[in-house]
C-alpha cells in the first residue's frame, strides 16, 4: 500500500533499500516504563512494505511516544499467533518539518512551552532550513540568534534532545550493531551522554550494561580505532579478568603475575605482543583511579577488598563484647536447660549441651557439623534456653515495631528460612529480607540503620558470599549475640569468597563442631553415605539395596526414562511433586536438567483442556507446574532458588497490562509475571544441585553419569545426598559416582579473610570448643527395618512398603533397577 502524504513527503532517514512505515501512533496499547518496551497502534501514512491495512500494531523499545506525532519506523513484519500482523521495529525517528514555515510552527508548538512564534522565527531566520539538525549537533549555534536569552536557548536544545536526541542515539547504536533492546539498556545507563561514552571508551559498557562482554566491547572498540595496546583496552582486560574469576571461580583477589599472564592471552586476539610491564603499568593506573586495590602483590576489585576488610572489622567489633560470659552462672544455665528438657520430654547429649552453653556465653559462636549431627536440635535449644534465662516470650504476637522480637532467625534462601521456621516454630526470613534489600538501590539496613534484636542465628552459612556476609555483619548492632551455623563440606557460595570456611580456618571466634551422629541411630544409611563421601571414601555398599536408599545402573541414554519410571512409581504410592525432587549438575545433554524436566512435566502435569498453557521461547508453562525462581526479586520477596507452583495463566485481554501473565504461588505468596519476564522462571521437577542448597526433600533422585564429568566433585555429590530426608535413589554409572567421590574439592578460592582475622584479632589460643566424636567412617549401619512412611504431612501411620516399591520396572537390558 502506498498512501500519499500531501503535507509532508517521506523522509530519507535511513538507507534506500530499507523497508519503512511512516505513521502516527493513535493509541498506546502497552508501555513498560522500566525498559521502554512499547506496543502502539499506528495509523499508516506512507510505507513501502506490502501492507494493505490502514492501521498496524508496532512493537519495540521506545522512550516516550507522542500520539498523533509523525514517526518513521524501520523494521520487519511478523505474524503474532495471537495478535496477528505486527511491525517489529529496529530503528525509528520522529519526522521533522523540512520547510522554514514548518520548523517555525514546530518550535512554537505546545512541545516548546514559552517559545512563541516571534522567537521561533528569529531562530529559523538565523539558522535556516537545517535549524533542528544544527542545534542537535551543536547547541552553541543558538548564540548566533540575536537577543536570544541563554535560558531559552538551553530550553530549546534540551527539549529537542528530549524529543529527538534519543532517536539519534538509538540509530547510532544500531549502526554499531546493537539491537533495539540492548540499545535501550545502554541509553538507560548513560542518558544523553551515551554516544560520548560509547565513542570515548566502549569498554565502559562491560561494567555498566548487562549483556555486554569483553569480546563485544573489543569489537566495537576496534571499529572506533581503539585497539592493540591502547590503555583503555589493557585496563578493560584486567578488570574483566578479575570480575570473571570472582563471579565464575569465586576468587576474592588474583595474584598480579597471574593476571598479567592471563590477560596477555586474552588480548592477543588482535595479533599484538603485549609486554608484562605495559599491563603492570595499567594496573597501577587503575589503582590510582581507585578502580583496583593492590595489596602485597595481589589485586582486588574494590568492592571485594572492602567487603573482606569490613567482615574483619565487624567480627572484631562484635567479638569485643564482654557482657555475656558471666551473665549467668553455670547453675542458672543448667537449671534453665533442665526446664527446657522437661518441657520437651527429651535430654540433650553432652556435646549439644556444650554447644548451647557456649552460644549463651559468647558474643559470636560458629556451630558446624554434617547431616544428622543435631544442628537443628541445638538451634532450638539455644533459642529456648536464651528465652528462659532472659525471661522473654517467644510468641511474636507479644511484640510490635516499638518492641521488636528479640530473636532473629535467618538463612540465605526462602526454603532454608522455611525449614528453620518449621523446626523452631518461630518466624524466620531470608537475609535479604531482614536487611531490606531493594534491588539496584541497595539495602535499607547498614551500620547507620542497624537491625533490631538481641540474638541472631544465621543458618546455611556456606551459601553466603563475601558481599552478603559483609552487609549482614555491618548491619548488626553492638549489643547482639550472633550464632553462625553451617556445614563446611557443602558447596561454597555461588558468589565470591568462602566465608564459612575462612571463619573456621581462622579460629578467631569460638567454634563448636558437632561430630556425633544421631540420625544414624534411627537407621539412616543416607547419613552414613554422606559422611563416607565427605571423607573421600567410596562405600562398599554403594550399590546395595537399603531401607532408605537404592542404586541402579543406567546409561545416559536411559536416564530420563528411568527417572520417569521412578517418579511414576512414587506417584502410585501417593507421593506428590512436592515430595519428589530430581537433582542433576548440568542443564544440557540427553541426561541434563532440561530433558528431565520436559519428561517429568508430561508425567506430573500432563496437558488437558482444563489447564491453560503459555509458550515462552522453548519453554512451555502450564497451570500446576512446579517452577523455580532464577533471580532475586526483592519487591515481591521471592529469591533465587525459591520453588513455587503456577496457579493461574491469564490472556492479554484479561489483564490491565494487556499482556499474557503467569501467577506463581511461593508457599502462599502469589507473584505475577508478565510474559516477557518469564525468563525468571524454569521448570523445577529437576533442578541443579546448586539451586537445591538450603532445601530438603522427602525423596531425592540423583542421576550421575560420565557426561557430567566436568562438573563432578566430592562436595557437589555430598550436597546432593544431604538434600534427602527420607529416601535417596541413585542412578547412572557407578564409575561416575566413584570419580566424583575421589575428586578432591579443595577449591582454594583466593581469600585472605582467615589470615586477616587471625592478625586483627591476635589469635593465639585454640578457640575450637568441639566435643569430638568418632570420625572413623564408615559407621556401622543399624539392622532395624524402617517402615516406608505415608506420603502426608503428619507421617504418623507406618506403611509396610519399602524403597523398592518406588523403583522403576524397566525392561530394557540397559537398565538394572536393583543392583549393578
Amino acid at each position: 500500500m502506498k498512501v500519499e502524504n500531501n503535507n509532508q513527503p517521506a523522509l530519507d532517514l535511513f538507507s534506500e533499500d530499507q523497508k519503512y512505515i511512516i505513521g502516527e501512533p493513535i493509541r498506546i496499547i502497552f508501555q513498560n516504563s522500566d525498559n521502554g518496551y512499547t506496543v502502539l497502534l499506528v495509523k499508516i501514512i506512507e510505507t513501502n512494505e506490502s501492507i494493505q491495512e490502514k492501521e498496524i500494531g508496532v512493537v519495540g523499545y521506545f522512550p516516550s511516544v507522542h500520539l498523533y506525532e509523525r514517526y518513521q519506523f524501520v523494521g520487519k513484519i511478523k505474524n503474532h499467533p495471537r495478535y496477528g500482523k505486527q511491525y517489529e521495529i529496529q530503528q525509528f525517528r520522529k519526522c521533522l518539518p523540512q520547510t522554514k514555515a514548518g520548523i517555525i510552527q514546530y518550535l512554537s508548538s505546545d512541545l516548546f512551552p514559552g517559545i512563541g512564534t516571534k522567537t521561533a522565527e528569529k531562530v529559523v531566520d538565523t539558522l535556516g532550513e537545517n535549524t533542528i539538525s544544527m542545534i542537535l549537533d551543536n547547541p552553541d549555534c543558538l548564540r548566533q540568534v540575536p537577543k536570544l536569552p541563554e535560558d531559552k536557548a538551553m530550553f530549546i536544545y534540551e527539549t529537542l534532545m528530549k524529543n529527538q536526541g534519543l532517536e539519534k542515539i538509538l540509530i547510532a547504536l544500531s549502526d554499531y550493531g546493537f539491537g533495539s533492546q540492548l540499545a535501550m539498556k545502554i541509553y538507560q545507563a548513560y542518558g544523553d551522554v551515551t554516544l560520548d561514552i560509547v565513542q570515548d571508551n566502549p569498554y565502559q559498557l562491560i561494567q555498566d550494561v548487562e549483556g555486554i562482554g569483553f569480546q563485544r566491547a573489543d569489537e566495537l572498540a576496534k571499529s572506533l580505532g581503539i585497539s592493540g595496546k591502547h590503555p583503555y583496552r589493557l585496563q578493560a582486560g584486567c578488570l574483566y579478568w578479575l570480575n570473571e574469576n570472582a563471579m565464575n571461580e569465586g576468587h576474592v583477589f588474583l595474584n598480579e603475575n597471574d593476571i598479567v599472564d592471563s590477560v596477555k592471552g586474552l588480548l592477543s586476539t588482535q595479533g599484538h605482543q603485549i609486554e608484562d610491564s605495559e599491563l603492570m603499568h595499567e594496573i597501577r593506573v587503575l589503582e590510582e583511579e581507585d578502580r583496583l586495590v593492590l595489596e602485597d602483590g595481589n589485586v582486588y576489585l574494590p568492592e571485594l577488598y572492602y567487603a573482606e576488610k569490613g567482615i574483619v572489622s565487624n567480627i572484631k567489633r562484635l567479638s569485643e563484647q564482654t557482657d555475656y560470659q558471666n551473665e549467668f552462672s553455670e547453675a542458672e544455665f543448667f537449671s534453665a536447660l533442665g526446664r527446657i528438657e522437661e518441657k520437651l520430654g527429651m535430654q540433650y547429649a553432652s556435646s549439644q549441651k556444650d554447644a548451647i552453653q557456649k552460644a549463651i556465653q559468647s558474643p559470636i559462636l560458629l556451630l558446624t557439623g554434617g547431616p544428622g549431627t543435631g544442628k537443628t536440635t541445638v538451634i532450638q535449644g539455644i533459642v529456648d534456653t536464651y528465652a528462659d534465662l532472659h525471661g522473654i516470650s517467644l510468641n511474636p504476637k507479644d511484640y510490635d515495631e516499638e518492641n521488636p522480637f528479640p530473636v532473629l532467625l535467618v538463612a540465605p534462601t526462602g526454603r532454608a528460612a522455611k525449614r528453620m521456621s518449621e523446626s523452631t516454630q518461630l518466624p524466620a526470613v531470608t537475609i535479604h529480607r531482614l536487611l531490606g534489600w531493594k534491588g539496584g538501590s541497595g539495602y535499607e539496613r547498614d551500620e547507620n540503620n542497624p537491625i533490631q534484636g538481641k540474638l541472631i542465628i544465621v543458618d546455611e552459612m556456606s551459601m553466603v558470599d563475601i558481599w552478603l556476609a559483609n552487609q549482614l555483619l555491618k548491619s548488626l548492632p553492638d549489643k547482639i549475640q550472633l550464632v553462625i551455623v553451617g556445614d563446611e563440606d557443602q558447596l561454597p557460595s555461588v558468589g565470591p569468597g568462602q566465608v564459612l570456611k575462612d571463619l573456621l580456618k581462622s579460629e578467631a571466634i569460638p567454634i563448636v563442631r558437632l561430630t556425633d551422629i544421631y540420625r544414624q541411630s534411627e537407621g539412616s544409611s543416607i547419613i552414613d553415605l554422606a559422611h563416607t563421601i565427605k571423607q573421600g571414601h567410596v562405600p562398599k555398599d554403594l550399590a546395595k539395596q537399603m531401607e532408605d536408599r537404592s542404586f541402579f545402573s543406567c546409561p545416559p541414554s536411559q536416564i530420563v526414562n528411568a527417572i520417569r519410571q521412578v517418579c511414576d512409581s512414587a506417584i502410585k504410592k501417593g507421593y506428590t511433586t512436592k515430595d519428589i525432587q530430581v537433582l542433576a549438575p548440568m542443564y544440557r545433554g540427553n541426561a541434563g536438567i532440561e530433558a528431565i524436566n520436559e519428561s517429568l512435566q508430561e508425567l506430573f502435569n500432563p496437558p488437558s483442556e482444563q489447564k491453560r498453557t503459555l509458550q515462552f521461547g522453548d519453554r512451555l508453562f502450564r497451570i500446576g507446574d512446579k517452577v523455580l525462581q532464577l533471580v532475586n526479586n526483592p519487591d515481591d520477596q521471592v529469591f533465587n532458588g525459591d520453588i513455587g507452583e503456577i496457579v493461574a495463566i491469564f490472556t492479554a485481554k484479561e489483564t490491565t497490562d494487556h499482556e499474557e501473565t503467569v501467577v506463581v504461588s511461593f508457599d502462599g505468596i502469589e507473584v505475577s509475571y508478565l510474559k516477557r519476564d518469564l525468563g525468571q522462571l524454569t521448570l523445577a521437577y529437576c533442578c541443579s544441585i546448586h539451586k537445591s542448597q538450603g532445601s530438603e526433600f522427602p525423596i531425592v533422585i540423583l542421576p550421575v553419569v560420565n557426561s557430567y564429568r566436568r562438573m563432578l566433585k566430592r562436595n557437589l555429590l555430598y550436597t546432593a545426598v544431604t538434600r534427602s530426608k527420607e529416601f535417596l535413589i541413585l542412578c547412572g554409572d557407578i564409575g561416575a559416582f566413584t570419580y566424583a567421590i575421589e575428586k578432591r574439592t579443595d577449591e582454594n578460592r583466593n581469600s585472605h579473610l582467615a589470615d586477616k582475622l587471625k592478625e586483627r584479632l591476635n589469635v593465639s589460643v585454640d578457640t575450637d570448643m568441639a566435643v569430638k566424636g568418632d570420625d572413623d567412617l564408615p559407621f556401622p549401619l543399624e539392622e532395624d527395618n524402617i517402615p516406608f512412611p505415608l506420603p502426608d504431612e503428619n507421617r504418623k501411620e507406618p506403611l509396610s512398603s519399602k524403597i523398592e516399591d518406588i523403583e522403576p520396572s524397566v525392561s530394557s537390558p540397559d537398565v538394572n533397577p536393583k543392583h549393578v
